[in-house]
């Protein structure tokens, strides 16, 4: 049974397909939106298309999609190191390299395929690829991250993220002094227009803004670094990293929005803190995740100190 999908343009100039793929980013890929539009099971203002044509902010696009593909989770024997639990929330300290949960191209291996071991409740939950999983992190990012443990949880945190009232506060190693040492980006992101994988500080954009702290300014050779803490307002994809790098201070080891790094493997980007109201009793509690040894190592050997 297919499912129809109603989007409307929100800028000029933008390509059919890359605007689907943008968009539906879960469940389409460019190729995959591109195939649709040819197919003809895309309309825009009533009428079919071409992949390449060029939007109009406000056009009225109408997509056929097809059935969901069914994936079948099962459990698997990950190591997971669970900060917190009650009755309605897991609090994981994810490490790096860990995808939070199974999609196209990565069906297993997972965070959700981790939890489904210890926690097997999860599977009765709605949302068969990412029960519970309300947010998420980067693959390469490690720290904080909170699953909800049955659906009355998942809808109650849910809500606290839309309504910004869950506080998140990474740590970042970035290049450069930022100057000046406190305050907010503010500039939209988008997905990058010709560089599908990546994100970008785009002229009409999503509204997005990420308040900053220099915590330590440090120096290697005459190279300088700053330890940044990072906390978004808002939700984008890739958000700390788009913004820190569109500033000129891409985090250390970011080979997407910047370069890889002889001091660690990996982005330095850390999810440190978060806080959030527990479900059950509404009370306010933040928890704290110290910085894994690679991120820890790297900053020791700048002569910082391992925070957090």
């Amino acid at each position: 049974m297919t499912r129809t999908l109603e989007l409307f343009a929100d800028h000029d100039g933008e390509r059919l397909d890359a605007f689907l793929a943008r968009r539906c980013e879960h469940e389409l890929s460019r190729s995959s939106a591109h195939r649709l539009i040819a197919e003809g099971q895309v309309t825009v203002n009533g009428a079919p298309s071409k992949p390449s044509h060029r939007l109009r902010h406000g056009d009225d696009i109408v997509v056929l999609l097809p059935p969901p593909q069914v994936m079948a989770l099962e459990a698997e024997a990950i190591p997971l190191r669970i900060v917190y639990q009650d009755e309605d929330v897991i609090l994981v300290d994810k490490p790096p390299g860990l995808t939070v949960h199974p999609a196209a191209g990565h069906p297993s291996g997972t965070l959700v395929n981790a939890l489904l071991t210890i926690y097997p409740e999860l599977a009765n939950i709605k949302g068969t690829l990412r029960p519970g999983i309300v947010h998420r992190l980067d693959k390469d990012t490690s720290g904080l991250l909170v699953v909800a443990k049955n659906e009355a949880a998942q809808a109650n945190l849910a809500g606290q993220l839309k309504n910004r009232e869950v506080h998140k506060v990474y740590l970042a190693l970035v290049r450069g002094r930022v100057e000046p040492p406190q305050g907010v980006i503010d500039a939209p992101i988008g997905r990058h227009p010709r560089r599908r994988q990546r994100m970008a500080v785009l002229e009409g954009g999503r509204a997005a803004q990420t308040r900053y702290r220099v915590r330590e300014l440090l120096d290697d050779a005459g190279v300088a670094y700053s330890l940044v803490e990072a906390e978004p307002l808002t939700g984008r994809t890739h958000q700390i990293r788009v913004h820190l790098a569109s500033i000129g201070h891409p985090v250390v080891g970011d080979k997407l929005y910047g370069k890889a790094s002889t001091l660690v493997g990996r982005q330095f980007l850390h999810a440190w803190r978060l806080g959030f109201r527990l479900p059950a009793s509404g009370r306010y509690q933040e928890f704290e995740s110290p910085l894994p040894g690679d991120l820890a190592g790297a900053l020791e050997a700048l002569g910082g100190t391992a925070a957090g």
